[in-house]
């Protein structure tokens, strides 16, 4: 089969980001299929295209996998004005990279940007091929609970957006369970989970990650590491409180790797308060990952302590479970399910500095229980959340919407 994906923020190895369809690309190819990604130059966690072109490009990073790189408006971050235009560019420059694409199969569209889900559905009408829509996090709604859309003819027109995609895709897929009453609420017809999960080969929880705490002259102390977008959603400023309650342990500190919107707030409030005890890194790819979480101890997620959070399965929890390391997580929901049942780390009240502070001392005093969590985390990846199962469903389910067309 010949699949064409279209992902505004899909990265690959060797960027910044969550890299959960590359490597199920890679894994389809192995199995024969062809995969075609159209995707943005612009990185979704850094606003920046870095030293791409700014219209179209051509990568084959393996065989059978092209990378069609095709113009979006760089402004990501300045604004959400500025975000949804940043959404709309590439709405219709991948709807023309598209047109362009022969031979495909079956269109596979994700969200978010939701937008994008429009160009996979008219694409997939105007090749006669079935439509996959990818669920990875329920827009607009996460938008409307944060608050950072509260136009009333944005909310109207995005929830008809969002519930005609759902009525109109052959089949969707979700990357948590907790997705699935509100997709199917709103107009969704058959819906499989995919989802998601780690391949523990890429990380080594034996290693130390020498590198890293050399750079940062971290030495032998307790390091409490927080990954990935620095967003108004991930609420890091409890992070910082919790560094500010623990700033006479000299044995800790706290990690911040990553990039987005908040980040250059989240230094200047470092710099305020005057932490001895925090660092911040530049934004590391996947290949880069096994060197970053085997520098730390213990790994922090944290979401704002908004209802509709409860849904997620946050990727980065899985990478941290699939390099051994403890997950002090600050959401509750589906996800805190899975770190319970796992033994895999400490659940901590969402928005609450002190007990986040608290999990982090008693995890620093009793380091055999953080490396007996590491273990278990990484054990249940191994049971349970192994990338390559899920991609092995992903393609059972492609297949039968190919045999159910012909």
């Amino acid at each position: 089969m010949h699949i064409l994906l279209i992902h505004q923020a899909f990265a690959a190895l060797d960027e910044a980001g969550g890299t959960r369809h590359i490597e199920m690309a890679q894994q389809l190819a192995r199995q024969g299929h062809r995969v075609t990604i159209i995707a943005s130059p612009v990185s979704y966690l850094t606003g920046s295209a870095g030293s791409r072109p700014a219209w179209l490009t051509r990568e084959e990073p393996f065989p059978g996998v092209t990378i069609l790189r095709t113009y979006t408006l760089p402004s990501i971050h300045r604004s959400f004005v500025y975000r949804v235009f940043s959404f709309l560019s590439f709405m219709f420059s991948s709807f023309w990279v598209g047109l362009g694409v022969r031979g495909v199969d079956l269109i596979w569209g994700t969200s978010p940007p939701i937008f994008q889900g429009w160009t996979a559905w008219f694409l997939s009408r105007l090749k006669r091929v079935p439509f996959l829509f990818e669920i990875r996090d329920l827009w607009p709604a996460f938008a409307i609970a944060v608050g950072v859309l509260k136009n009333k003819t944005l909310i109207h027109l995005s929830e008809w957006l969002e519930r005609f995609l759902y009525s109109h895709a052959d089949r969707i897929i979700v990357n948590s369970p907790g997705f699935i009453q509100h997709v199917t609420s709103r107009g969704a017809r058959q819906v499989d989970l995919i989802a998601n999960g780690a391949d523990p080969a890429m990380f080594t929880p034996e290693a130390r990650g020498t590198t890293f705490r050399s750079e940062f002259n971290l030495g032998d102390k307790f390091v409490v590491l927080y990954a990935g977008a620095h967003g108004l959603s991930n609420d890091l400023g409890i992070v910082l409180q919790a560094a500010n309650h623990l700033r006479q342990r000299s044995d800790i500190v706290f990690a911040f790797v990553g990039d987005g919107k908040e980040k250059a707030n989240l230094q200047q409030q470092a710099i305020d308060m005057d932490l001895p005890n925090v660092i911040f890194a530049p934004p590391a790819s996947k290949n880069q990952m096994a060197e970053v979480l085997a520098a730390a101890d213990a790994c922090i997620a944290i979401l704002k302590p908004i209802a509709m959070y409860r849904t997620t399965y946050p990727n980065k929890v899985f990478d941290y479970m699939a390099a051994g390391r403890p997950v002090i997580l600050a959401i509750d929901g589906v996800i805190r399910q899975v770190v319970e049942e796992a033994q895999a780390g400490i659940f901590v009240p969402p928005g609450d500095s002190f007990a986040l502070a608290s999990a982090v001392g008693n995890l620093a005093d009793n380091r055999q229980l953080a490396q007996s969590m590491g273990v278990s985390g990484r054990q249940a990846i191994e049971t349970h959340y192994l990338r390559s199962l899920w991609t092995e469903r992903f393609m059972d389910i492609i297949l039968a919407m190919h045999q159910a067309r012909h």
